[in-house]
Parts: structure tokens; C-alpha cells; sequence
């Protein structure tokens, strides 16, 4: 796998919502190489570090290629729809989504190397970035969710570099099984058990995996996807 980016993007801390709750959702295109650490672009931000940054979620990254679907589903109402950052996302691409890349994968981009350390679990700022009252139930039910790296080896990443596929230490867990033991095989417990032992898996989705086997109960997503 050798793809081209799209854009990268970073962004700052700002009001947002009719509330005017703080959030960096709002990226835009970098126009040369930006330095990355442990926990992503140094001059990217994020409002709530409880649930947004974090080695675990270094660096988000969103296919362009599910525009178009989105475009079906919503139609015009939605202007950010078609270009790069309409997710909050840093990285963009055409050619590569969940089904193609896996847990664990270790990418090189720039002279940085990145590795696959979870998919998105979508919130309510989604739902005013796009005006549509159900819209993180809509990328939840999807499975268009994108994924996050964390930072194996600092750098630079610029909107001239590709990412490559270095090593796939997980062949048989695509971000798409992934998704579908989150959100829609929700009990599966073999699945779930298998899930807590991946080595490159995010631990706050092992301490997940490993709730669900010991309740036998999925988790309320209300305040996740609704807000409150």
C-alpha cells in the first residue's frame, strides 16, 4: 500500500456549537511539512484532552472516499462535504478506508512512522459541524469512522508525502471487524476476547472489550453521540 496524501491538516482551540463550547474540530490545509511528536502535529489542538489527543489518538485520519456516500445520504446541506477536513481529520486520502487498513499497521509517512492504534468512535460535535441532529449515530452506523495513530517514530509529515505500508502485524483484523464487534456484534464474546489481546489495540477499547465480557452489557452511548 502506497498512497499520496491528500492534505494535512491542523487546528486550533475555538467556540463552537450553538453553545460555544470549545473545540478544534475546524482543520485546514497545511501548506509544507509539520513537525509531529508523541502525541501528533505540534501545532494541532484539541479542547478536551479527557476524550480527544493522547498518544492513543496521536493523529486522525479520514478517507475522502466516503464523501460521496455522504453526499448521497445528506445531500447538499452539508458544504463541508467534498473537502478534506469536513471530519476534523489531520490526514486525508482517495484509495484507502477501514476495510484496507488494520489494527496495528505501521505506516511511514514523511519521516515519520505511525501505527493503527484504533477507529473512531464518533461524538456530538459531529452533529453540529454538519447540522444534522443524528450525525455521530449516522458515522457510528456507518462504519465511515476513519481511525486514529499514535506516534512510533517523531518527524515531519507534509502534504507532498505517501503513506506506506511498513508491516501488518494483525492481517485478520481489518478496522471494519473492528467496528462491527463495536458496534454491531456488540456481545460477540469470542470476538471481544480476542479483541482485549491485541497487543497495538488502544487500551481504553481493551478496558471496553474486557467491560462488555465481564457485565454482559454494552455501554450507554448517549453522551457520546447526543452530548449532555
Amino acid at each position: 500500500m502506497d498512497t499520496p496524501l491528500l492534505a494535512v491538516l491542523t487546528g486550533k482551540v475555538a467556540p463552537f456549537g450553538p453553545e460555544g463550547r470549545s473545540s478544534a474540530i475546524h482543520k485546514t490545509p497545511v501548506d509544507g511539512p509539520r513537525a509531529v511528536g508523541p502525541e501528533g502535529f505540534l501545532d494541532d489542538e484539541q479542547a478536551d484532552r479527557r476524550v480527544h489527543g493522547g498518544p492513543d489518538k496521536a493523529i486522525h485520519h479520514y478517507p475522502l472516499d466516503h464523501h460521496a456516500a455522504w453526499r448521497a445520504e445528506l445531500g447538499e446541506a452539508a458544504p463541508w462535504l467534498g473537502t478534506p477536513g469536513a471530519f476534523g481529520e489531520n490526514l486525508s486520502t482517495l484509495g484507502v478506508t477501514e476495510s484496507d487498513v488494520c489494527l496495528g499497521d505501521h505506516f511511514r509517512v514523511g519521516t515519520t512512522v505511525l501505527e493503527v492504534a484504533q477507529a473512531r468512535q464518533p461524538c456530538w460535535k459531529l452533529n453540529h459541524r454538519f447540522a444534522v441532529p443524528d450525525m455521530a449515530k449516522r458515522v457510528q452506523s456507518s462504519a465511515r469512522t476513519g481511525w486514529y495513530y499514535r506516534v512510533v517514530e517523531s518527524g515531519m509529515i507534509g502534504p507532498d508525502d505517501r503513506l506506506t505500508l511498513l508491516d501488518r502485524p494483525c492481517p485478520g483484523w481489518p478496522l471494519a471487524r473492528l467496528l462491527r464487534v463495536l458496534y454491531v456484534d456488540t456481545l460477540d464474546r469470542a470476538a471481544l476476547a480476542e479483541m482485549a489481546a491485541l497487543p497495538a489495540l488502544a487500551q481504553s477499547w481493551k478496558t471496553l472489550a474486557e467491560r462488555r465480557l465481564a457485565r454482559g452489557a454494552v455501554e450507554d452511548w448517549t453522551g457520546r453521540l447526543h452530548g449532555g
